[in-house]
């Protein structure tokens, strides 16, 4: 049986890292080379070199495609796209795998309607960074057809991924675990957040409350920690952010969304949201991680937005 066509679509920092994975391996197992594509194509020039196939359209490569994957930013982008791939022609027997973290409903919206059009859809949202997406290391949280899901399954679990949380066949399932995988990131880099700035106006210091977080919690909460005292939080002038926090603050409102229609409240997450929107007036034009809230509550401590640690690795200390 011959290997399928398999695409992709949206290549920002999560997507070109998974992407150049699926390349990796097709061109390991002499599989038909990976087509993307992406609103700025030369974003793909890295993939492009392992010998992946742009196409200048999501219709050109719908077209030429079995299976088509997409990581995109947010709810309209990936409306968007799923309408582009209606409106390429004949879709019937496509399998369509989104990847980016949207409302359920938006999820729902479109399983209908590749439904309607003869495609299966796979909603697989991801956890981890984007460090893990380059080390082929991401948690992938699966809903779909069944039929759908085992055809992809090795992608998934063994190319992109180390795991699959199968949530069924309700699309929606899956970007609901999404959500609420975030309200936890969000409220450890909140507490996080708040500790360390605790610990330098008491005088107590940063250095001795991450021993402690690392000692006491383990790696994966003091690797939060990290992402504030290492100045993960404000990436210097001209660089780039781990999990851009735009992203962060559509992701929170989606998740306090949720919890309103559901009847309930997140007031950790409603804190958040307000100290990364704060973060984002305070620094508009610098570039800024999701744990940038740190710098927030720095600077409704009276402290500066950046810490030595960021001063020093930009040379204005």
């Amino acid at each position: 049986m011959a290997s399928p066509q398999v695409g992709w679509i949206g290549l920002g920092s999560m997507g070109i890292a998974m992407s150049k994975n699926l390349q990796k391996y097709f061109n390991e197992t002499n599989s038909p080379a990976l087509i993307y594509t992406n609103r700025t194509l030369s974003r793909g020039d890295s993939l492009k070199a392992l010998n992946a196939i742009p196409a200048e359209s999501v219709g050109e490569l719908t077209k030429k495609c079995d299976i088509i994957f997409s990581c995109v930013s947010n709810d309209a982008v990936l409306l968007e796209v799923a309408n582009e791939i209606i409106a390429s022609g004949d879709i019937s027997g496509k399998i369509y795998v989104d990847c980016s973290t949207v409302h359920p409903d938006t999820s729902e919206l479109i399983s209908k309607n590749m439904s309607k059009a003869g495609a299966e859809f796979v909603s697989a949202p991801v956890f981890g960074a984007s460090p893990m997406a380059e080390a082929g290391k991401l948690i992938f949280v699966a809903a779909g057809p069944e039929s759908a899901k085992s055809k992809i399954s090795t992608y998934l679990n063994s190319v992109m991924g180390r795991s699959i949380i199968d949530m069924g066949d309700q699309v929606s399932k899956s970007s609901l675990l999404k959500i609420a995988g975030n309200i936890c990131v969000v409220s450890f880099v909140e507490i996080m957040s708040e500790a360390h700035v605790f610990a330098e106006k008491t005088g107590l210091g940063s250095e001795i409350l991450e021993k402690m977080i690392g000692d006491m919690f383990g790696p994966v909460i003091e690797s939060y920690s990290k992402r504030v005292t290492q100045g993960h939080y404000a990436p210097p002038p001209g660089g780039k952010a781990g999990f851009d926090v735009s992203l962060a603050i559509k992701d929170a409102k989606h998740a306090l969304k949720c919890a309103e229609e559901a009847g309930t409240r997140l007031e950790v997450s409603e804190v958040a949201l307000a100290h990364m929107e704060k973060a984002r007036q305070l620094q508009p034009d610098r570039p800024l991680d999701s744990s940038s809230m740190y710098g927030a509550i720095r600077h409704d401590a009276g402290l500066d937005f950046f810490s030595d640690f960021c001063k020093k690795r930009d040379g204005t200390l």
